[in-house]
């Protein structure tokens, strides 16, 4: 199984589009590499890197092969409302292009487990692909239930129907359930998590319903810790503008120390002092703009850290979070 792999560090490579590939009626695959054919900095199961389109910036999950060092694969939807990123990518993205690429980050990497249950939706499939071909390779017990509303619109069938053939001679498989919404209904949440298994890892990826319905089972059964997600949209919080207060950030080894007024981003307020983060999203899902947290204590609004994660308080998103003391000191 391939080890995570931290942020190699900030800095945006410049690579070329190799190859488009249709993976379904609105999946589009692309395949990026250095224009020089060097190596490209390391990834694991999970990890997303950042795609420069023009006016904004898109994070999309690699779903290739780790172990091929020359090569990103990402995987894209087009989205009936987009805003633009997924539009551009099916429409004006050819072979031969360069864009900018940040990352690869890893906020969603395999954990040791004695087995994992992966849930996908969708789109939500792209980063899971790498995980079950990782655990598969390891040899560890794993099944997946992918839930998609038509079999047209769903991404890489061909490469689950290899993994989905029995592997001992008694004739046993099913680790790999695809469920076509249309077909049959919805995935059973019901029967995938109503008896929580000690032991067993659940990693899910997909649209907001699915992830808030899982989020919610494993919440009130499952141990702490078994849930691992990642959302490709922000979760809604609800603030009220009358709670919204003013704090002091202190950047510990500037030695600057920063008023951040009420309903205005931490980040922002650092741009203007001189202290550059980056911020890709803006939205707190990506975890670009993480900082380490050395006194004070957050309050968190971001759709990245796990409830445990928020709860210890090492780390925050200053993109979307504040603060719940008047004084918080930041490692920058």
């Amino acid at each position: 199984m391939n080890e995570p792999v931290d942020d190699p560090g900030e800095g945006v490579l410049e690579l070329r589009v190799e190859q488009l590939r249709r993976e379904s009626e609105a999946v589009l695959s692309v395949t990026l590499a250095d224009p020089e054919g060097g190596l490209l900095p390391a990834w694991g199961p999970g990890a997303h890197i950042d795609l420069e389109l023009p006016g904004l910036v898109r994070q999309y999950s690699l779903c290739g092969d780790p172990a091929d060092r020359r090569t990103y694969k990402i995987a894209v939807l087009r989205e009936e409302d987009s805003a633009g990123g997924s539009a551009y990518v099916h429409d004006e993205l050819r072979p031969g292009d360069l864009v900018e690429v940040g990352g690869p980050r890893n906020h969603f990497a395999l954990v040791p487990a004695e087995r994992y249950l992966f849930v996908a939706g969708g789109i939500g499939i792209t980063p899971i692909l790498p995980m079950v071909n990782a655990v598969e390779a390891a040899g560890a017990d794993w099944r997946l239930a992918y839930g998609g509303r038509r079999r047209e619109t769903m991404a890489f069938l061909d490469d689950l129907a290899e993994l989905a053939e029995p592997h001992d001679p008694a004739g046993r498989g099913g680790r790999v359930g695809v469920v076509v919404e249309a077909e049959s209904g919805p995935l059973d949440l019901g029967a995938l998590l109503g008896r929580p298994e000690e032991g067993t890892a659940v990693y899910c990826c997909g649209p907001g319903g699915l992830l808030d319905a899982v989020e919610e089972r494993c919440a009130a059964a499952w141990p702490e810790g078994a849930l691992h997600l990642e959302r490709f949209q922000a979760k809604e919080y609800a603030v009220d503008p009358a709670s919204e207060r003013a704090f002091e950030v202190v950047c510990a080894r500037s030695e600057i120390t920063v008023p951040v007024p009420a309903g205005r981003p931490i980040a922002d307020c650092l741009d203007e002092a001189g202290i550059a983060v980056p911020t890709a999203c803006r939205e707190g899902v990506c975890g670009s703009c993480e900082v380490k947290i050395l006194d004070g204590t957050a309050e968190h609004r971001d759709s990245l850290l796990s409830r445990a994660e928020q709860e210890a308080g090492q780390t925050l998103m200053v993109c979307v979070s504040r603060s719940r003391s008047a004084r918080l000191v930041l490692d920058l």
